[in-house]
């Protein structure tokens, strides 16, 4: 069992708004003026979201002591890929989702045509963001953009697993793999990008909160199905039961509702376990941990 002290949620708690407010500050700046697709993108990336992974990004940065205005260009990216990715997970094409945060998803307000091409402009707006920042070292840039490709190509293999495998029996291991690659990496690059910004970051450090992220990532993912079957569509933001509605295996399918909660906090256990192993004061991220594993949609 994993206990907190108050004083430190509270503290968090504070911390967390700070970061949501700094992020989306961000981003409102650098949507700002996207010519004819401003308006769909704002939409999309403005209206609403948890900004689970750009506080994952500012919470590593500053537990290792960086100054946030250098993790402010990495949280505003993975934000724009989330989003982007979230646009195009809501298409007909894909997982024909109506609803995204309580509001008609982007393709019900705009059209599909301009959906799509919102979300490949949000997807190439997050690499300028990251390239553009003149406040990191060229070769830390390119540090950053390699991570942030290679999570956004590891998602669309993920998207592609998900497509495939609809109304099909699959196993365990190719629901985790599927998982891994459509959640987790994004969440585990969000990690990664704040250890990058640091220069103090060993490569061992690296190496444990690669391990963290990818124990949170399979975790927010089997929560996430479980959550899509008992939380009620007002709290959930998005259609209840639509994994199911479109024959999609989920944990909760493979496995029964009772193992799937099983697992994911298995899972945020050996994360905990994880951060045990760092270098550094880990009380924001287990107190960031906690709240994720304890979110109710």
């Amino acid at each position: 069992m994993i206990t907190i002290n108050p004083s430190n949620y509270l503290n968090n708690s504070l911390m967390d708004y700070t970061y949501t407010k700094r992020v989306n500050q961000y981003l409102d700046k650098v949507l700002s003026n996207q010519g004819s697709l401003t308006e769909a993108m704002r939409y999309s990336v403005l209206s609403g979201g948890k900004r689970f992974r750009p506080t994952l990004t500012y919470t590593v940065a500053q537990s290792f002591g960086v100054n946030l205005d250098l993790a402010d260009g990495c949280a505003c990216a993975v934000e724009l890929i989330h989003a982007y990715s979230l646009i195009h997970d809501d298409l007909p094409a894909m997982d024909d989702d109506d609803i995204r945060h309580n509001q008609p998803a982007c393709h019900k307000q705009f059209g599909e045509a301009q959906a799509i091409l919102a979300g490949d402009g949000l997807q190439a707006l997050a690499f300028e963001v990251l390239v553009s920042d003149i406040q990191l070292s060229a070769q830390t840039r390119i540090n950053t953009l390699q991570a942030l490709t290679h999570a956004a190509f590891e998602m669309a293999q993920g998207q592609s697993i998900d497509l495939g495998v609809a109304s099909k029996i699959i196993d365990i291991d190719t629901l985790k793999d599927m998982h891994q690659k459509k959640t987790g990496a994004l969440l585990g690059c969000a990690v990664k990008l704040g250890a990058l910004v640091s220069e103090s970051c060993s490569e061992q450090d690296i190496h444990t909160l690669e391990c963290f992220a990818k124990n949170i990532g399979l975790a927010y993912q089997i929560q996430d199905d479980v959550l899509d079957v008992l939380t009620p569509e007002e709290i959930l933001g998005k259609k209840q039961n639509s994994d199911a509605d479109k024959n999609k295996p989920t944990y909760p399918v493979l496995l029964g509702l009772e193992r799937s909660k099983s697992e994911f906090e298995r899972l945020y256990q050996q994360a905990f376990n994880d951060l045990e192993a760092l270098s550094v004061d880990t009380t924001q991220l287990r107190v960031l941990t906690l709240k994720l594993q304890n979110r109710k949609f």
